[in-house]
């Protein structure tokens, strides 16, 4: 019982650590306050979901929902490439709020509040990935290829590109460079990935629906990025297996479920006030919330 449970959090951290770590390609690197990540998660987990029980193969889904995403996420990148901070914030936040409503409402692709129940497990040439250590093994190697090829884009002339567009977005400008396009690509990778996770999530949990791409998501995601530290890939590896772990104990404590979902909130905020308090960049980052 107890090796499953330990399975189950090592599984949502893999899944989460893709999520974070792509927030944080957009969010750390690129300076765009992108709070309608959760959008890009939520599509790519409908995509593959929808698809893949329409009888398509699992790695199809797990592309059409990536690249959805990334669609998606070039899609917003147009109208709000000119905003910056607090109106940028909303303006995602409400491009988040448009794609749930679409869930809620579109009932005949998504049966709206009653959610998709029974999503397959993946498979590949007639291999069904079934089993709990066997769905261990294949999402570390998913998070283990995001996290790479995120690490090197960062790590490449574009990440440094990104950076700059960060930190002086007038420079960048001055010096020749497409800030428009620049942010384009930032977000459009980062939703691809936060896309991979949307899949990895639903195949895993075989039940999606609108709540589970909510505000609370929001607040969870960037609670993890804020804890690790911005700009920082480790900060998000870290930042998530501190917030997913963190709030486990509650389970053992005796509460009512009703209690532990509020407190799983006041938990989250307390450990941002410290961060914030104490560590204002967290524990691995560069830059601060709000300073580029």
């Amino acid at each position: 019982m107890i090796e499953a449970y330990l399975i189950h959090l090592l599984i949502l951290i893999c899944i989460y650590i893709v999520l974070a770590v792509s927030l944080d390609l957009a969010v750390g690197f690129t300076g765009m306050l992108n709070m309608g990540h959760v959008a890009f998660f939520g599509i790519g987990a409908y995509a593959s979901a929808l698809l893949t029980m329409a009888g398509l193969p699992y790695w199809v889904g797990l592309l059409a929902g990536a690249i959805l995403a990334a669609i998606a996420g070039f899609v917003l990148s147009l109208p709000t490439s000119k905003l910056r901070g607090d109106y940028l914030a909303l303006a995602t936040l409400g491009f988040a709020f448009i794609v749930e409503s679409f869930m809620k409402n579109w009932t005949s692709l998504t049966r709206g509040p009653l959610g998709i129940p029974g999503i397959p497990r993946p498979s590949f040439f007639g291999i069904v990935v079934s089993t709990q250590a066997g769905y261990l093994i294949f999402s570390f190697v998913l998070m283990i290829i995001s996290v790479l090829i995120i690490s090197r884009i960062e790590g490449s002339p574009f990440g440094r590109l990104l950076e700059a567009v960060r930190d002086d977005e007038t420079a960048a400008k001055t010096l020749g460079e497409n800030v428009g396009k620049i942010k384009a690509i930032g977000l459009t990778v980062s939703a691809f990935f936060a896309g991979i996770a949307g899949s990895m999530y639903a195949h895993y949990i075989s039940f999606i629906d609108p709540t589970t791409f909510s505000l609370l998501e929001v607040i969870l995601l960037f609670s993890i990025i804020i804890v690790g530290g911005l700009g920082s890939s480790k900060g998000a590896i870290i930042g998530t297996i501190i917030i997913i772990i963190l709030p486990e104990p509650l389970r053992f404590i005796g509460f009512p479920s009703s209690i532990i979902g509020p407190a799983r909130q006041i938990l989250y905020s307390l450990i941002l006030l410290l961060i914030i308090y104490f560590k204002p960049k967290g524990l691995f980052g560069r830059v601060e919330l709000g300073e580029h």
